[in-house]
């Protein structure tokens, strides 16, 4: 298995940050041929999703995950920023990992897919993500 781990520079407010160029390089540098490519965020207020991003699918994501997970003030877990609580959920609705398959190199994704880091966490600004390749 080859891996590696990257830092996304996330910032201070909720984002949908796409990670298909990353994990294309990281493939390349891999010399890839056909397997899996795993992604994988090690923290409790992060997940992954495959989306379309760039024509609104992401900010209608966000806009969802606002409206099923508020951030206010009736989550038991009660540190940080307010509402603070709703960011560790969201690992139950977005999971911290996703597999795509790869094939000659490439990843199969659909047209407008994207492999996307979905962070709501405004108190951390700088999150990790695992990429790791298994051959076929």
């Amino acid at each position: 298995m080859y891996s590696t781990e990257i830092e996304v520079h996330t910032g201070d407010t909720a984002v949908v940050h796409n990670l298909t160029r990353e994990a294309e390089r990281f493939l390349r540098d891999a010399d890839a041929t056909d397997g899996l490519l795993h992604v994988w965020v090690p923290h409790a207020t992060a997940g992954l999703a495959v989306l379309e991003t760039g024509a609104g699918s992401d900010d209608d994501l966000l806009a969802a995950l606002d409206d099923l997970l508020p951030r206010d003030d009736r989550w038991h877990h009660q540190h940080g920023t307010g509402g603070h609580g709703r960011d560790h959920v969201l690992p139950a609705f977005l999971p911290p990992y996703a597999t795509v398959p790869v094939l000659g190199g490439v990843l199969l994704l659909g047209t407008w897919q994207s492999v996307c880091l979905v962070d709501t966490n405004v108190d951390n600004p700088v999150r990790r993500v695992r990429f790791s390749y298994l051959t076929g």
